[in-house]
Formats: structure tokens, C-alpha cells, sequence
């Protein structure tokens, strides 16, 4: 697999000097986020923009969150929690949770229900304590 390194670099410096993110944003949303070109076990974004979908999980301030990527992949264990998106199955990657910056989202995708909302946070919890 080739990585994509210095393309990402070229886009991380674009977003850090001019914002893509939302003036508003909710928990429980998800959002196109440039996640960017990792390495090792870190969950990487795709296409031009290193992207992929992310659950607000909690929203710390207007400029950054928790947020726990997501998947279309099937994946079972304990570090994952099955949910619906807009009648897709999906995959909220607990073990994946990390900060990000606003910067880094750009489009709506939508909201989950309560429902999943409890899914994920039940399974963060039992993750995590």
C-alpha cells in the first residue's frame, strides 16, 4: 500500500490556514471529516480530501470534539459498535476516538437517532472503564 503522505501535508497546511469547518455543530452528528494519511493501526481518511464519516461524540468547544470515525466495514469486538445510518449498517470505531479540530469537518452527513446514540455510548463505556 503507498501512502500518500506529502499530499496530505499539502491539504493538512490548507486547512489549518483556512478553516473548513461549520460555524454550528451538534453532539451526535456526523460529519465528512479530512481525517488525513496515518500510520500503522490509525484510521485513515480517503480520496482527495483523506476523508471519512465521524460521530460528534462530545463537543468540546466551538473549535474541537471527541469524535469516533466510522465504517462501512464489517467489524465485530469489543472496540466497535454496530449502528443504522440512513439505512446503511455502519461501524462507529470506538478504539479510533481521538480530538479533532473543526477545521477538519466539511459537510453534514446527518444525526443518529437516540437508539444508536446509546449503542455507541454503551459501548464507549464498556470500552473505556
Amino acid at each position: 500500500m503507498i501512502k500518500r503522505f506529502l499530499q496530505w501535508i499539502g491539504l493538512k497546511e490548507k486547512i489549518h490556514g483556512e478553516s473548513l469547518g461549520p460555524l454550528y455543530y451538534n453532539e451526535g452528528e456526523i460529519w465528512w471529516c479530512a481525517v488525513g494519511e496515518n500510520i500503522g493501526i490509525e484510521v485513515n481518511g480517503k480520496g482527495e480530501m483523506f476523508s471519512r464519516p465521524v460521530f460528534v461524540y462530545r463537543k468540546l468547544s466551538k473549535e474541537g470534539f471527541l469524535g469516533i470515525p466510522l465504517s462501512t466495514k464489517a467489524k465485530q469486538g469489543s472496540w466497535y459498535a454496530e449502528i443504522s445510518f440512513k439505512g446503511e449498517r455502519v461501524v462507529a470505531n470506538l478504539a479510533q476516538v481521538r480530538v479533532f479540530s473543526s477545521h477538519r469537518m466539511y459537510e453534514k452527513m446527518g444525526s443518529l437517532d437516540d437508539n444508536d446514540i446509546k449503542k455507541i455510548k454503551t459501548g464507549f463505556f464498556r470500552l473505556y472503564s
